[in-house]
């Protein structure tokens, strides 16, 4: 009898997996770029050019040429990185009660050779936060957690749009971009 629980179990367990696999189950990976190198200017340890830059890893290069190496097919200019923090509600008082806390990058894609691959645009981030004075360095943290997940935010959302580069796009001449 125990033999034939075992074995049940086994074969439940085995029609199971089977079963998730057959229905085409995979983790979500990232889309693939439809680029192998990129610059990213201008080159800053923090902010969500620094965080791009440690997502991509190898395949950020430096935009300067000379440099040696393996020079980059596309560059990732971030013209302006804000972040803004606005009284949205006060009290009968006219204490603080809450905040909106606003990131915005604007930035555009081009190849090295001169062809606009994503006209500037913006990405934008907002989060309300309540203020408490008698809480001033609980909320010092929470802003600051918030303001790191809108920038993972917007390094993702930056990532999508990266991925939706026409790979024809990148070969065009900067002659034929003029057209």
């Amino acid at each position: 009898m125990a033999c034939l629980r075992r074995w049940l179990g086994t074969g439940l367990a085995a029609l199971l997996a089977l079963a998730l696999a057959a229905c085409g189950f995979q983790l979500r990976a990232p889309k693939p770029l439809p680029f192998a190198t990129i610059a990213i200017t201008p080159e800053q340890a923090g902010g969500v050019g620094g965080d791009l830059a440690r997502y991509l890893g190898s395949m950020v290069r430096p935009v300067a040429p000379g440099t040696g190496g393996v020079q980059p097919e596309v560059v990732l200019d971030i013209q302006q990185e804000r972040r803004e923090k606005i009284v949205v509600g006060v009290n009968a008082s006219g204490q603080v009660r809450e905040y909106e806390l606003r990131l915005g990058v604007r930035f555009r894609l081009r190849s090295t050779q001169g062809v606009e691959l994503i006209p500037e645009s913006l990405i934008e981030q907002h989060r309300s936060i309540s203020f408490n004075e008698s809480a001033v360095l609980a909320k010092e943290a929470e802003e600051g957690l918030l303001y790191r997940d809108m920038q993972a935010d917007t390094v993702q959302q930056l990532l999508r749009r990266l991925a939706a580069v026409k790979p024809e796009s990148l070969a065009r001449p900067a002659a034929a971009a003029g057209q």
